[in-house]
């Protein structure tokens, strides 16, 4: 889950310059990164 929310982060932030809107980038970052973090965890 934290994997999740620095990988949110780290994508969020270029999206959200993107976007003109960091904190909607951040967001959809967060959940795409959550979402590779729990798919990556029930694989193992």
């Amino acid at each position: 889950m934290a994997t999740g929310i620095a990988i949110g982060v780290a994508l969020g932030i270029p999206l959200g310059i993107a976007l003109d809107n960091i904190a909607i980038g951040i967001a959809i970052g967060i959940a795409i990164g959550c979402g590779i973090g729990s798919a990556s965890t029930k694989k193992k």
